[in-house]
């Protein structure tokens, strides 16, 4: 499998973990997609402000789930 699809299908891993609300897969998830997604920013498959931004939006939706409802 190439690195950008391998990265897609991590994020689309942790976009359905984030959707049934399984926040202990999702965490795991994000780790795999923070690797791929950086590992794809060195080699220039994705643009290393892209990444960021994609890792920054991801781990801001994984907190808001992992967070207590008050």
């Amino acid at each position: 499998m190439s690195q950008r699809s391998s990265m897609r299908t991590s994020i689309k891993r942790f976009i359905s973990a984030i959707n049934s609300d399984d926040v202990p897969s999702a965490q795991a998830a994000y780790r795999e997609l923070s690797s791929k997604v950086d590992r794809a920013a060195r080699k220039g498959l994705a643009h290393p402000n892209r990444a960021a931004r994609l890792k920054s939006r991801l781990n801001a939706r994984l907190k808001a789930k992992a967070a207590p409802a008050v």
